[in-house]
């Protein structure tokens, strides 16, 4: 049965594709937080570490490391929609819409935070969470889009103070 005989639910798709958007929430956080801020003493590991998210942090407002480089984000999201279509047959790819609507808004926020002033009180609120990861305690704020995952998993920024200074 081809993806067009397939008698899905307007509900049932919205259900996928909502929890393909929260699966991405989790997979954001836990990239954030425990691959790109490994730390490894392996110079390979480093490397790949550095080159996948440490370049960003050595220079956090250049437009050109603002971005996951398509090199890494196309192989990574194709194995990514592999996994779903092996998870749950052709529905899989719904789950993977909502995955991939999840990651753009995650882009588009986190170089919305780096490049762009923002005016609104909810895109203040994203710049501001983000800024204190990079400015305050790069080891915490691991959220970009999702930020209640920081208070769920206790990484959220409570303090202001810097090496012992308040800011």
């Amino acid at each position: 049965m081809g993806i067009k005989d397939h008698p899905l639910h307007p509900l049932f798709v919205a259900e996928l594709v909502a929890a393909g958007l929260f699966a991405w929430t989790l997979f954001e956080y836990a990239m954030h937080r425990y691959l790109f801020h490994w730390d490894c003493e392996r110079p390979a590991v480093k490397w790949f570490v550095y080159l996948i998210h440490g370049n960003h942090h050595t220079n956090p407002n250049d437009p050109m490391r603002g971005l996951m480089p398509l090199a890494v984000s196309v192989p990574v999201g194709g194995l990514i929609w592999l996994a779903f279509l092996a998870l749950m047959g052709a529905d899989g790819t719904w789950l993977f819409l909502g995955f991939m609507t999840g990651y753009v808004c995650y882009d588009t926020v986190h170089f919305a935070c780096h490049q762009w002033t923002m005016h609104s009180r909810v895109g203040k609120m994203f710049k501001r969470h983000h800024m204190r990861h990079h400015c305050v305690n790069e080891n915490a704020n691991f959220a970009i889009s999702a930020l209640f995952w920081d208070r769920v998993f206790g990484s959220r920024i409570r303090s202001l103070k810097r090496n012992g200074i308040q800011e």
